[in-house]
């Protein structure tokens, strides 16, 4: 792990006025932030008190990966219980540098959290301001508009292009002064990729002084190209990792933060905890198994398209994912078939303002999706009024963001 350099020092060394009043500022901001992840989303949106998933239900709202962890995984993890009382900062730093050998990263460039989500808070709070705004897709995944909402940033939404890419020209134009342009690719909820030549573009053409946050989560289920070269060319851009998908440590909760050493020490101010140990030897296990990616790969691959082409016979309108989930357009309120959808224990992922007719759809097993089709076909030959879901927390509701036509 990369040790943030404070005033000259390291940071078991003795604190500086300087930097204590800078960490505390930090730290006062973070405590105001909830690190928000796709499970607290997801679960914002279930019709149940209390909101826990009833037993035997279908669980295909979160992009959660029914695999689990891989064997090697559980192995790792089964074998390091009795060293649970143990720090041992040596294994995250194994994990750094296993992935930094493995990509041909210098050292340094990769810092390992418990999951993507504190790294994308973090970014748009270190590069983020009232004046400087915060720039992302719409739809995309929401968590980092709720940190720039916080930090007192603008934020400011750009419709995908008809082919539910980012619109990347438009994204570097919203505004001269942004401090963050956010890409997931693919992208969360639609599946969808946005081209690394216009990745390139944004990286090339943003205002000076910004970061280009590309979040990388849903990545191993696509045949999208990994922005790693930018990282390597110390360009200013941050790539999120997670073994939260396709390797199926949602719960386990380790993920990284890959870019040039000086902007990822900018994130450390936010938070350096000492990371779960089973965690991350359970993702290095992880990486070195070679054949887990496009196994894996292959048997997503293999449910989505068997789920597509019976939407497409029943002309059910969907978004071409490339990942563990797509966008489904029920045709009528979204909200309403979700609700519908929970009645017979099935849980479908949440809807998005601009599309209020589409739910998210997460790829879960063979037996999950058979269970799917059963109920939407009954849900939609039948009237859903009157099944309007539990509003979202106010926090999640009073958004005052910006959409761009």
């Amino acid at each position: 792990m990369c040790p943030v350099q404070l005033d000259g020092i390291g940071p078991l060394a003795r604190f500086s006025r300087r930097s204590f009043l800078r960490y505390s500022a930090a730290a006062s901001v973070v405590a105001s932030v909830p690190i928000l992840t796709e499970a607290h989303l997801a679960r914002a949106q279930r019709n149940t008190l209390p909101k826990n998933i009833p037993p035997g239900a279908v669980r295909i709202d979160a992009n959660e990966n029914p695999l689990g962890p891989c064997s090697g995984a559980c192995s790792t993890i089964s074998g390091l219980i009795p060293e649970g009382g143990r720090y041992d900062f040596d294994l995250t730093e194994k994990l750094e540098k296993t992935f930094c050998e493995m990509e041909g990263f210098k050292p340094g460039y990769v810092m390992a959290y418990a999951g993507s989500s504190e790294p994308l808070h973090y970014t748009v709070l270190a590069f983020t301001s009232k004046d400087r705004p915060y720039v992302t897709a719409d739809p995309g995944y929401e968590a980092g508009m709720y940190a720039a909402k916080v930090n007192g940033a603008k934020v400011l939404m750009v419709p995908l292009t008809k082919d539910y890419a980012h619109d990347v020209k438009a994204m570097v134009a919203a505004d001269p002064n942004a401090g963050v342009f956010y890409i997931c690719n693919p992208n969360n909820p639609t599946g969808t990729i946005t081209k690394y030549e216009d990745i390139e573009y944004a990286v090339a053409n943003k205002p000076k002084g910004s970061v280009v946050l590309i979040d990388e989560a849903y990545i191993h289920f696509s045949d999208a190209s990994p922005s790693f070269d930018l990282v390597k060319a110390d360009k200013d851009v941050i790539i999120l990792r997670t073994f939260s998908k396709l390797y199926g440590m949602a719960g386990v909760r380790c993920g990284l933060a890959i870019g040039r050493p000086d902007l990822l020490a900018k994130l450390q101010l936010y938070g350096m905890n000492p990371l779960p140990i089973m965690a991350v030897a359970a993702a290095t296990t992880s990486l070195q198994v070679q054949e887990l990616v496009p196994q894996r790969k292959k048997i997503n691959a293999d449910i989505r398209q068997e789920t597509f082409e019976w939407l497409a016979a029943s002309n059910y309108k969907f978004t071409p994912s490339q990942t563990n989930c797509f966008m489904l357009d029920t045709g009528r309120s979204g909200k309403e078939v979700l609700a519908a959808m929970q009645k017979k224990n099935v849980y479908i992922g949440r809807v998005w303002p601009s599309w209020p007719t589409y739910v998210r759809i997460t790829v879960g097993s063979h037996t999950d999706m058979e269970k799917f089709r059963a109920a939407y076909t009954d849900v939609m030959n039948s009237s859903t009024a009157g099944l309007e879901p539990m509003p979202l927390p106010r926090r999640l509701r009073e958004t005052p963001f910006t959409h761009l036509s």
